[in-house]
């Protein structure tokens, strides 16, 4: 097994959008926000080679959408998926498998491109594009609040081109990365754990999008379900200190991923933080 670091961009949200109830004064200190209040992240996928399959998770936000929806993001970087990819030394039709997390434009925006003509089509030919049928059907019924985060486009032609797969908590891809399914940031989202010969990585999706949301109560305001947020983390934290579990963020601009370690205070924090990639 392989697993490469697949950086697609970065861009801009809230601050306090993305630490809800925690005071700029304290979250400032982690992550510095910009004279508009705005922070920058980043949109980080993984590839993992697996025998004869190729499985990437998530898809970044792409490069469809018009320039007045992505200037309100100030996307900023000059990594892109196929860029990316390219420089791993794979083409579009090498991947056998992209695992959606969910739905929200800036994890599943890459998955549909858009030729010249104006006409949509799966960006992986040959890819089965796996989640959640729960989280499939509250995408395509949204409430008010998310709804501007679902995208048709983004999702619908997979489904046309008979290109999706539904999966359920405990179900494996390519017999190494194993479902987990949370629902407090959005109903039926996927944080898959892989399980590497040497050691396991958790892709921890918006569970945990950064290594600064890795206390319990540091929960982003775009959760759907904050107190379920807090109690899945509290739920994992322990296992992933326990098994000393590397945690994959998708959204942290500084930090690829950290372990965790409960300290005196019986608070868990990131420990052995580290950019660097599982070469």
């Amino acid at each position: 097994m392989k697993i490469h670091i697949v950086n697609t961009g970065n861009f801009k949200l809230d601050g306090g959008a993305m630490f809800g109830v925690v005071p700029k004064t304290i979250w400032q200190k982690l992550v510095p926000a910009d004279e508009n209040n705005m922070c920058n992240w980043a949109m980080r996928c993984l590839l993992v080679e697996v025998g004869e399959r190729l499985i990437l998770i998530d898809t970044g936000i792409g490069n469809k959408q018009s320039d007045k929806f992505f200037g309100h993001y100030d996307l900023n970087g000059s990594d892109t998926l196929l860029g990316s990819m390219a420089s791993l030394g794979f083409e579009l039709g090498d991947i056998t498998d992209v695992l959606l997390t969910h739905l929200h434009f800036d994890h599943c925006g890459g998955a549909v491109s858009r030729n010249a003509e104006g006409q949509l089509f799966p960006t992986f030919p040959n890819a089965m594009y796996h989640l959640t049928q729960e989280h499939w059907e509250h995408a395509n019924n949204p409430n008010p609040r998310e709804k501007p985060s679902f995208l048709p486009e983004n999702f619908l032609p997979l489904m046309e081109c008979n290109q999706i797969n539904f999966v359920k908590d405990g179900d494996y891809i390519a017999d190494k990365i194993e479902i987990k399914v949370f629902n407090g940031h959005t109903l039926g989202m996927i944080a898959p754990i892989i399980h590497h010969e040497d050691f396991k990585v958790m892709y921890m999706a918006d569970l945990i999008p950064a290594s600064a949301h890795v206390p319990v109560n540091y929960v982003i305001g775009y959760d759907v379900q904050p107190l379920i947020t807090m109690q899945e983390k509290a739920g994992i934290l322990p296992w992933l200190e326990e098994n000393g579990v590397w945690l994959f963020y998708e959204h942290d601009a500084q930090f690829t991923r950290s372990q965790v370690q409960k300290n005196e205070k019986g608070q868990y924090k990131p420990v052995n933080l580290t950019n660097a990639g599982f070469d």
